[in-house]
């Protein structure tokens, strides 16, 4: 029982870090119908800002968690400011283009950000500096690190604090407007353009997020980081049910929570044959099964088409 409880933590803390990026895929897809599969570089332009303040930080005698803050503060403000210049630069002029010319922008985008990353920071791998205790919590025999708290607790946070601006804001009034029908809305007042840049730069906040908590959790970054938790997170927002905030999230969890099943249990029972460097396989094989069984995800899409 406490091997299953221990696998449900492990399922609970990934899957928490999918749901912050999915987050970000379901809202810019739920305005514009697309899928920006640039949004996992963006992920890791945001761990290694913050590797980049945190080293440059590391003689000041500051702190860990106030470390954290200011590199966060500094990965929000990069990422913010890529993710609006993609959105202007490459996303905007082929609006009302074919759905494929977009797509396949966002696949060059990703590459694109990969290279100057690497040419940037170099492509070796860096050690992430230990920021939080790394004492864990003992409950019974479970066992729970500060860093996995801290991901849980803002994962929580961030979902609720996301519902309350889409449904009970101003600037979320307008992103519901803007995804029924964006004509209709420039009419009423809503500025689409705008909107549509506050989501990106939103969505590149959650991004930057969970980039620095992919790099506490696991203690490494590298231009190549971002593009599998960007899959991943794509394929929660699908599991869920794209352009569902609450359905992001869901998926993430689930998928986190298959995964550490899978490679847990999975690889005792088949020697390590099956074992955590699998887990890829228990992922894409759910999202198969419920994209046969419930197209739509699990909790369905909620955006409307538009005319």
């Amino acid at each position: 029982m406490e091997i299953f409880l221990q696998q449900v933590i492990n399922g609970l803390v990934l899957g928490s870090m999918y749901a912050l990026v999915a987050l970000g895929y379901t809202m810019v897809y739920g305005i514009v119908n697309l899928i920006n599969f640039a949004h996992g570089e963006v992920l890791m332009v945001g761990a290694l800002t913050s590797w980049t303040v945190v080293t440059a930080l590391a003689d000041t005698g500051a702190p860990g968690w106030v470390l954290m803050l200011i590199s966060l503060a500094c990965a929000v403000v990069v990422c913010a400011a890529l993710n609006y210049t993609i959105e202007k630069l490459a996303y905007r002029p082929l609006r009302n283009a074919p759905r494929l010319a977009p797509l396949i922008t966002a696949m060059g985008m990703s590459l694109l950000l990969q290279t100057l990353a690497m040419i940037i920071w170099k492509p070796n791998p860096k050690p992430y500096p230990q920021l939080l205790p790394v004492e864990p919590y003992h409950f019974g025999g479970l066992v729970i690190g500060v860093t996995q708290l801290m991901i849980l607790g803002a994962t929580v946070a961030v979902l609720l604090v996301m519902m309350w601006v889409v449904n009970r804001t101003r600037l979320g009034r307008a992103m519901r407007a803007t995804a029924e029908n964006p004509r209709v809305a420039a009419l009423m007042g809503v500025r689409p353009d705008m909107v549509i840049s506050a989501t990106f730069v939103i969505g590149a906040a959650l991004a930057a997020l969970a980039g620095i908590m992919w790099a506490a959790n696991y203690g490494t970054v590298q231009h190549f980081m971002g593009f599998m938790p960007g899959l991943k997170a794509f394929t929660a927002a699908v599991l869920g049910g794209i352009g569902n905030l609450a359905g992001a999230v869901l998926g993430g969890v689930a998928l986190g929570l298959i995964e550490a099943m899978g490679a847990g249990y999975l690889g005792d029972l088949t020697g390590g044959v099956l074992g955590s460097q699998y887990s890829d396989i228990f992922a894409f094989t759910a999202l198969i099964l419920v994209l046969t069984l419930r197209p739509s995800g699990l909790l369905g899409e909620r955006v409307a088409d538009r005319a």
